[in-house]
C-alpha cells in the first residue's frame, strides 16, 4: 500500500537524519490524516491508495503554483523550497503518462463515446478521470481534451 511506503519512507528519514525529506513526509502524512478524518462521514470510502494519490495530485498541483507565485515575487528560496518538497512528494506518485499516450487515451475514449464536439466533453473526461486519474494530471488533460473536441 501506497500509504505503508510514505510511512517507511518517514522512518527512513528519521533514522537518516534527513530533516527536510523528514518534514515533507510528515507533510504528506498530516494532508493525508486530514482526508481521512474528512471522509470519516461520507457514505462511500474510496479506494486507500486511490485516495493517496489524490492526496498527493493535489499537494504537487498546489506545490506548483507556489513555486510559480514565488519565482514571479523574487523569492527564489522560497521557492526552492518548494521544488523540494515537489520532489518528495512526486516520488510515492505512480509514473505519469505522456503527452502522446494521454492523447492517445483521449482519442480512444472519444471513439468510445461517439463524442463529436464540447457537449461530449464531460463524458471524455468523466471516463477518462474514472480510468486514468492516478496517472495523469487532470489540468492538462482537460485543455488536451478541449482541443481534441473542437
Amino acid at each position: 500500500m501506497l500509504r505503508d511506503s510514505i510511512k517507511s519512507a518517514q522512518v527512513t528519514a528519521m533514522k537518516s537524519g534527513d530533516k527536510p525529506r523528514l518534514a515533507a513526509v510528515r507533510l504528506i502524512l498530516a494532508k493525508i490524516k486530514d482526508r481521512d478524518i474528512e471522509l470519516r462521514t461520507a457514505d462511500t470510502k474510496p479506494d486507500d491508495d486511490a485516495m493517496v494519490i489524490e492526496v498527493l495530485q493535489k499537494m504537487v498541483k498546489q506545490r506548483r503554483e507556489s513555486i510559480q507565485l514565488f519565482e514571479e515575487g523574487g523569492r527564489p528560496e522560497r521557492a526552492a523550497d518548494e521544488k523540494a518538497e515537489l520532489v518528495v512528494i512526486e516520488e510515492f506518485l505512480p509514473a505519469q503518462m505522456s503527452e502522446e499516450e494521454t492523447k492517445a487515451k483521449i482519442e480512444a475514449i472519444k471513439a468510445e463515446v461517439g463524442a463529436s464536439g464540447m457537449k461530449d466533453m464531460g463524458k471524455v473526461m468523466g471516463l477518462l478521470k474514472e480510468r486514468h486519474a492516478s496517472e495523469l494530471d487532470m489540468g492538462k488533460a482537460s485543455g488536451w481534451v478541449k482541443a481534441a473536441l473542437t
